[in-house]
């Protein structure tokens, strides 16, 4: 489905991908691509530049600022920010209100906007913050209510604020399922 030619505006078409729901009050900014069973809840902003894999849910409230990659079986779930120059990989879950942020000194002094960077089965809990630059390893686990300052490793649970590292308990082990 493409959505959008000459009335996109400057970003140019919406390209999605067959078997999308769009719920009301959901906005598209031009040349955003999303791959086939894209699902979003209602008022959700998905801005320009935006790379969507399949199989994708953005949840009510969810805000995608733009210039960003999200892999296949993603759950973004309610309310759910997600900053410019992010990047997420396939099968990552992220709860209800997690906000990741790029800017390290938020109108204090020019910096590069570094958006985080989830590999592949990460799961991120409800009211997790991600600050500017983290890397999130692969299978790794955020807890609820973290404040991500670190790194954290492949396979690693997260906790706390700021966010400690703990081995993975066994339970959670292993790949998100789609």
């Amino acid at each position: 489905m493409v959505l959008g030619g000459e009335q996109a505006g400057s970003g140019g078409d919406v390209i999605i991908g067959d078997g999308a729901t769009i719920r009301s009050g959901s906005i598209i900014y031009g040349d955003v691509r999303a791959g086939d069973d894209l699902s979003t809840g209602h008022n959700v902003l998905i801005r320009e530049g935006t790379r969507i894999g399949d199989d994708v849910l953005v949840g009510t409230d969810t805000v995608i600022d733009g210039d960003t990659r999200i892999g296949s079986d993603v759950s973004l779930q309610t309310g759910v920010y997600i900053p410019k120059g992010t990047t997420v990989g396939d099968r990552v879950f992220m709860g209800p209100r997690a906000t990741l942020t790029n800017d390290p000194y938020p109108l204090r002094t020019a910096a590069d906007l570094d958006g985080p960077t989830l590999y592949a089965d990460v799961s991120i809990g409800a009211n997790a913050t991600l600050l500017p630059g983290v890397t999130i390893g692969r299978g790794a686990f955020v807890a609820a209510g973290a404040v991500v300052t670190e790194d954290v490793p492949a396979e690693t649970l997260a906790v706390g604020s700021p966010a400690r590292h703990q081995p993975l308990p066994s339970e959670l082990e292993g790949s998100n399922q789609p």
